[in-house]
């Protein structure tokens, strides 16, 4: 995966979070701002990542413990991939994503001698352990 796409990608996930919160299905075809898209510059991926993350935090704040459990449907073309109690396809389908996709733009700054900043902790590139 190309690096840029993996950024853009790394940092608009919170926006599938909230959506997985406020809309009851995503069809992964159809058009529209959850789709990953390129972006010019550094600060336009922040940008991007800020408003991801404010979306989120308003989804998460509005959700009730009963909207957890509701089914929430995964779809392409139309055609349902999956369908799921919200809280396990969020689990799944965004944060999990996230951690993972998040641990391979690691790999690429290591690959770049860019030192990894803190994801859990201090990492051993900010000498946080002796």
């Amino acid at each position: 995966m190309p690096l840029g796409y993996l950024a853009a990608l790394v940092a608009t996930i919170p926006s599938w979070a909230a959506a997985m919160i406020t809309q009851d299905e995503l069809d992964l075809s159809a058009p529209g701002e959850l789709q990953t898209r390129g972006f010019d510059t550094n600060a336009e991926l922040l940008q991007a990542f800020d408003k991801a993350m404010d979306q989120a935090r308003a989804a998460f704040a509005a959700a009730s413990d009963e909207h957890w459990t509701t089914p929430w449907r995964l779809l392409v073309g139309g055609h349902v991939v999956s369908e799921q109690p919200r809280y396990v396809a969020l689990r799944d389908g965004a944060l999990n994503h996230l951690v993972h996709h998040r641990g391979q733009l690691t790999v690429y700054l290591r690959l770049n001698d860019i030192p990894v900043p803190s994801l859990y902790g201090p990492s051993a590139d900010e000498g946080g352990f002796q």
